[in-house]
């Protein structure tokens, strides 16, 4: 039964393998940088403070690190935030000495590199950055072990599967972006991770709705064909979706700053990944997890069966016929 009457059918499944290529290629890529440069983890996961400070002109960071060298905060990071005239001292461990003003202290140290005005100052304790860190990579587990079982009951335990592939591709490829351009690792983007595992989840459901609706409505058996229909379907609303929300990411990542930085950043990334995979990637995976097409009608057939026979009992004996 011909299925592709509406919309023009691209062969996706016919290039699945320069696809995937290039997807383990970019999963080789971001697991080696991981590996060698690690990630960059801000003090919400390691602890330590962060002192912002605001300067009249252009902040004189050379003369910034030369005065910290003769004190205990030598070997701290100084760096640019946002524009020129703003630098954030970023260094480990924060004050065990409660009545130790921080701010008293670096206002007394930076005399010499001119006038300023400190803005924040940010501390966590070790201890509690490794029970954020701990606790971050539980809810980033949690959220994939709930897609699982929600894919599985609403579809089938090999879209489950290849739905929870497609989400750690993603998230393999977005912290190697991470790691290459040495984004903070803080709280903000755990929320960017947990974010995009919605949406990646939400784009790949709708490809296997209609998926199981061509099986429904059709006798077409070819897995391929049907796969390639559905994502063209969707091929349109997926991509503007993705554009409609780049623009906003866009402008956040540009005009936020630094304090949204590697939440904007790790949304950026993660869309286009994640638009990436939910047309090129998920779907392959269904076919070499061995659905069948067949086998599938022939469970939705037993179920629909049973259905009508609960309903048939039912009606019989609420009519006291049973």
């Amino acid at each position: 039964m011909e299925i592709f009457n509406n919309s023009k059918t691209y062969d996706f499944m016919g290039k699945k393998t320069a696809f995937l290529s290039i997807s383990g290629i970019l999963i080789i890529a971001s697991i080696f940088l991981l590996l060698t440069r690690g990630l960059n983890y801000g003090i919400d996961f390691v602890g330590g403070t962060i002192v912002q400070v605001k300067y009249e002109n252009a902040a004189p960071i050379d003369k910034i690190r030369e005065v910290l060298e003769g004190t205990k905060y030598a070997g701290s990071n100084v760096s640019e935030f946002g524009g020129p005239d703003e630098v954030t001292i970023r260094f480990t461990g924060s004050s065990s000495d409660v009545t130790n003003d921080i701010s008293d202290e670096m206002n007394k140290i930076l005399v010499p590199t001119g006038k300023f005005e400190i803005r924040k100052i940010d501390m966590v304790g070790a201890k509690v950055g490794e029970e954020l860190r701990t606790k971050g990579i539980m809810v980033l587990v949690m959220a994939l072990l709930a897609m699982l079982i929600y894919i599985a009951v609403r579809f089938e335990w090999r879209f489950a599967v290849a739905s929870i592939i497609g989400l750690i591709h993603d998230v393999i490829i977005t912290l190697g972006l991470i790691s290459l351009f040495k984004v903070d690792v803080n709280l903000d983007m755990i929320a960017a991770i947990l974010t995009l595992v919605g949406y990646t989840v939400n784009d790949t459901i709708i490809v296997n709705d209609r998926i199981r609706e061509s099986l429904q409505i059709t006798k077409e058996r070819d897995l391929d064909r049907l796969i390639n229909d559905s994502v063209s379907r969707t091929l349109s609303r997926t991509i503007l979706t993705s554009v409609a929300t780049l623009f906003v990411v866009t402008t956040m990542l540009i005009f936020g700053g630094e304090i949204i930085y590697a939440f904007s950043f790790t949304m950026f990334a993660g869309i286009i990944i994640g638009t990436y995979s939910s047309i090129f990637v998920v779907s392959p995976f269904i076919k070499f997890l061995g659905f069948s097409t067949d086998s599938y009608r022939v469970k939705e057939s037993q179920k629909e069966a049973n259905r009508k026979e609960k309903e048939k009992l039912r009606a019989m004996y609420e009519q006291g016929r049973v």
